[in-house]
């Protein structure tokens, strides 16, 4: 069943894929409806991470590891707006798929374990991260039909493997530690894939760069 499933849905992402790129679905179009999805997912990640900090360890501050350390790290960014209107529309698209396709593995790690995380808001949470992954779906279906509008072979997608292991932990104050790390690199890395569309939306629609 699970396998008919993914089928459908590989089929349903291909007919829409088709529909897009042989169509006449203007390019803006397209990037409004991807950034309404990334606008989710960074808020989502937001309301998540208050709501862990609601419940977070004492000393959890200081063994925290830093940003730095979040697998994404190595992908260098545009650290600002004016940074990235002078990127092509190519490769802001690639950085967005990059970082995207980088939450696909932790994204589960991540639904897996808000079943056993110490904490009262656990329901809410697992709720929140159910939709999580569904707008991240909805999300890389349209970057994908994207793709297909704009020149595929441009493209670079970065490799970001994700090393963390399904196990964020045995004791409470360590998973409480961990869930808290990879929600907060969610919660920046969702911001980047939505800064990142948004001036993209903003190249294709050829504003001037002081109304982006």
């Amino acid at each position: 069943m699970a396998n008919r499933r993914c089928n459908d849905r590989k089929t349903f992402i291909m007919v829409l894929y088709m529909v897009a790129v042989c169509s006449g679905v203007p390019i803006s179009d397209l990037l409004d409806r991807a950034s309404q999805y990334s606008d989710k997912l960074h808020s989502l990640s937001t309301t998540l991470t208050h709501e862990l900090d609601s419940h977070f360890p004492a000393m959890g501050r200081g063994i925290m590891p830093p940003p730095s350390a979040c697998h994404t790290s190595s992908l260098q960014t545009p650290s600002n707006k004016e940074q990235a209107l002078q990127v092509s529309e190519s490769d802001l698209l690639s950085l967005a798929r990059s970082l995207h396709q980088a939450w696909v593995d932790p994204l589960v790690v991540l639904s897996s374990s808000a079943n056993t995380l110490p904490h009262p808001s656990q329901s809410k949470i697992i709720n929140k991260i159910h939709e999580l992954q569904e707008h991240s779906k909805n999300l890389g279906d349209g970057l994908t039909i994207l793709t297909g509008k704009m020149d595929p072979t441009t493209l670079t997608i970065s490799s970001l493997p994700y090393r963390g292991g399904n196990d964020i932990g045995q004791d409470k104050n360590s998973k409480l530690i961990r869930f808290h790390f990879l929600m907060s690199c969610l919660r920046r890395d969702s911001h980047k894939i939505d800064s990142l569309l948004k001036v993209l939306r903003c190249r294709a629609a050829k504003l001037q760069p002081h109304l982006c």
